[in-house]
């Protein structure tokens, strides 16, 4: 039997990135050329990939330099929210499944004058707010695991958008797989996650997840006191509300 621990609240992204990112409302961005009709199969982390667009880290909540954007949305921190999940083997209980969250997460959302979403879009999630429903897990986790003091965030950098070609149709829900890289733990992996986004005038909205392993990361699975087993892969989800910057 499985049981549920569920933390209090971040967005997402997005552990993170152990994220975040329950779908996964994040960011896209476009090759500036094309983009595939079809969203890619695979979600989570990639072998490298040629001829993606090159985008460099902006400062969190910056907009990058060198970006033609005609328009920014700002992810609303109050409504977003990233968590991770991962299943955990109790001493004597069993499966139980853990959810951290947070809602410290901060980015922006570019589009070009077409409504097409841009490369170099970019969230970060503050890792050091992720909670569970166990204080002193979240403490070894920020300590030992996740090594926050040393590693504070988890980025996600927007490179390609698959599954749309131009511009999002406005209030349409649409399925898309975005892929950029994700820093987290000291170290960037090219990632996948799979998205379901709504632009409007107003706001946009999306859901988005992705999966990692632990050496992905090269983060050491936190099995102390009680924890006799921990889970290879850990989900991490965002769900974003951002609207018109400025």
């Amino acid at each position: 039997m499985v049981t549920k621990a569920r933390w209090g609240w971040l967005p997402v992204t997005f552990m993170a990135a152990m994220f975040a990112v329950s779908g996964l409302q994040t960011t896209f961005g476009r090759d500036a050329s094309a983009q595939d009709a079809t969203p890619a199969a695979k979600v989570g982390i990639l072998d490298a990939r040629d001829g993606l667009p090159e985008c460099v880290a902006a400062e969190p909540g910056a907009v990058p330099e060198g970006v033609d954007a005609a328009s920014v949305y700002a992810i609303n921190s109050a409504e977003s929210a990233a968590r991770y999940q991962v299943t955990e083997e109790l001493a004597g209980v069993g499966a139980n499944e853990v959810i951290g969250e947070t809602n410290a997460i901060i980015g922006n959302i570019l589009f070009d004058a077409s409504g097409a979403p841009l490369p170099c879009s970019q969230f970060d999630v503050d890792l050091r707010t992720l909670e569970t429903d166990e204080a002193r897990r979240d403490n070894y986790l920020r300590g030992n695991t996740l090594e926050t003091d040393t590693y504070p965030l988890a980025t996600f950098v927007l490179r390609h958008v698959e599954g749309v070609d131009g511009p999002l149709p406005e209030g349409e829900e649409v399925a898309i797989i975005l892929i950029g890289d994700l820093t987290f733990h000291g170290e960037t992996r090219l990632a996948a996650w799979e998205a379901m986004v709504t632009k409007e005038a107003v706001n946009l909205t999306g859901s988005a997840s992705t999966t990692f392993t632990f050496p992905d990361f090269s983060i050491e699975k936190p099995i102390v006191g009680p924890v006799v087993g921990i889970g290879d892969e850990v989900t991490l989800e965002i769900d974003l509300v951002a609207a018109p910057a400025g």
